[in-house]
């Protein structure tokens, strides 16, 4: 038989014994070119993550520098604020605007405004820069449910748990609220019973929500910005007319303090219950022995009744000019524990709440007030050319002319206008010197200078 020849392994290489053929040169070289662009475009990449993450930090550490030169430019203002209100030269009145500097003004390399607020009830495109007198709104501690229901957005239910949320007591007044309401509440917490803290502790209030508390105007600024005017197109929720609807935190205050001391710092005389001898030791010494005798004549020996100096001007027979040289020593009625609204400065919806004034009378005294903006009424007496005597005698335990309390609404920048903060102060003069009692940080209510200040940052920033 025949046997087939051996099977070989097919060959796959070059023939036995044959090398194989060279790499060509050029193929090589190809093959590093390809490697080297690869490396390289590595290199490349890590070389721009690199950079972009040291940019980042660069510009991360510009605003940490631009937030704490804000955050000392606002410490400054604080500072600027107490020496400025040290030296007032009408006591109890704001000084004037032009008389002090509240607008872009520089710390190093930082700037600070004064946010205000405007006089009138138009709308504003851009903020008014001054400090602000606090002693225009109403006292949320002190006011009556029947006050509290005219202010805007207020209901008679809702000033009604306002009032049961700060007495004592835990019985619930005509629509208010107590502890039985709260307990049922999914979270259900407690009525307070104790006097308000914060005017945003009225969040726990039954019946209030955020549109009621903040209005329109969220960034809490006094200005009608794009977006407070927009409808539903971005928050708040608006009705797009084109005029500014505050909440109620624009017409109350906690931190209003009546005044114990003269401008000299001696106690003031109340004409209720004060040493007489007092009261005819001042009037001599204003008016003379003779004007003394006729005005305590007039005024009589009956002054228990006395709720207010108000009061006491109309009974005593004082022209305002003679009033306005003696309002600051004196007092009237009970010893003071309520908080006055300044008249001289207070907007029509905070006179509005004000007994013997309300709706109808609030627009009349604004209007008088605002005819004789250039005389500036020094005292309560121009009041009573607006209200009776019975109104007048009403009003008057609710009113003063002078305020010991301003806010400095603080809003400052860093260099290249970054770092945005903004800080609400409270400063207090009813003592021997100026003194900050309230401190609130607004950072997180958003910008608050408004589109002018925005655009000029803008513009320096395509500059540089």
């Amino acid at each position: 038989m025949t046997l087939p020849p051996p099977a070989f392994p097919r060959a796959t290489g070059s023939p036995a014994g044959i090398p194989p053929a060279p790499t060509s040169p050029r193929a090589q070289r190809g093959s590093v070119l390809i490697i080297v662009l690869w490396v390289t475009f590595g290199l490349v990449s890590l070389a721009l993550y690199f950079a972009n993450s040291m940019s980042m930090e660069l510009r991360a550490s510009e605003n940490r520098v631009a937030a704490v030169q804000a955050d000392q430019a606002i410490l400054g203002a604080a500072k600027y604020v107490t020496n400025l209100l040290a030296d007032l030269e009408i006591p109890g009145r704001l000084p004037d605007s032009w008389s002090y500097r509240a607008e872009a003004v520089p710390i190093g390399e930082a700037q600070f405004w004064f946010i205000g607020r405007p006089e009138t009830d138009t709308a504003q495109e851009e903020p008014v820069f001054s400090l602000a007198d606090e002693g225009a709104r109403l006292p949320l501690n002190s006011a009556t449910a029947e006050m509290l229901q005219w202010l805007p957005r207020m209901t008679a239910e809702l000033a009604a748990a306002i009032v049961d949320w700060r007495d004592e007591d835990s019985d619930a007044g005509d629509g208010g609220a107590e502890d039985e309401t709260y307990q049922r509440l999914n979270q259900p917490y407690r009525c307070k019973n104790a006097p308000f803290e914060s005017l945003e502790e009225l969040r726990l209030v039954r019946g209030m929500t955020t549109e009621i508390l903040y209005g329109e105007d969220t960034n809490l600024n006094g200005v009608l910005d794009s977006n407070e005017n927009d409808g539903d197109q971005s928050p708040p929720v608006d009705n797009r007319d084109g005029h500014l609807d505050p909440g109620l935190i624009e017409y109350l205050t906690l931190w209003t303090r009546p005044p114990t001391v003269d401008d000299e710092g001696n106690a003031l005389i109340n004409v209720t219950t004060g040493d007489r001898q007092q009261l005819a030791t001042l009037l001599q010494e204003k008016f003379g022995a003779d004007r003394a005798n006729a005005l305590l004549r007039q005024l009589g020996t009956n002054t228990a009744q006395l709720a207010s100096p108000l009061q006491f001007y109309l009974r005593a027979g004082f022209t305002p000019d003679e009033f306005a040289q003696i309002e600051g020593s004196v007092t009237a009625g009970a010893p003071a524990t309520n908080a006055t609204v300044n008249v001289n400065t207070a907007s029509e919806a905070v006179l509005a709440c004000i007994p013997g004034i309300g709706p109808d009378l609030a627009p009349n005294l604004v209007a008088r007030r605002r005819s004789n903006a250039s005389t500036a009424p020094p005292s309560l007496a121009w009041v009573t050319e607006v209200l009776d005597e019975s109104q007048a005698t009403q009003a008057g335990p609710f009113l003063s002319s002078r305020t010991t309390q301003f806010v400095a609404d603080v809003a400052a920048v860093g260099r290249h206008g970054r770092g945005y903060r903004r800080v609400r102060f409270i400063c207090d003069l009813s003592g021997a010197a100026p003194r900050l009692v309230a401190r609130r940080d607004l950072t997180d209510f958003g910008w608050s200078l408004g589109r002018e200040v925005r655009r000029s940052f803008l513009l320096a920033a395509r500059n540089r």
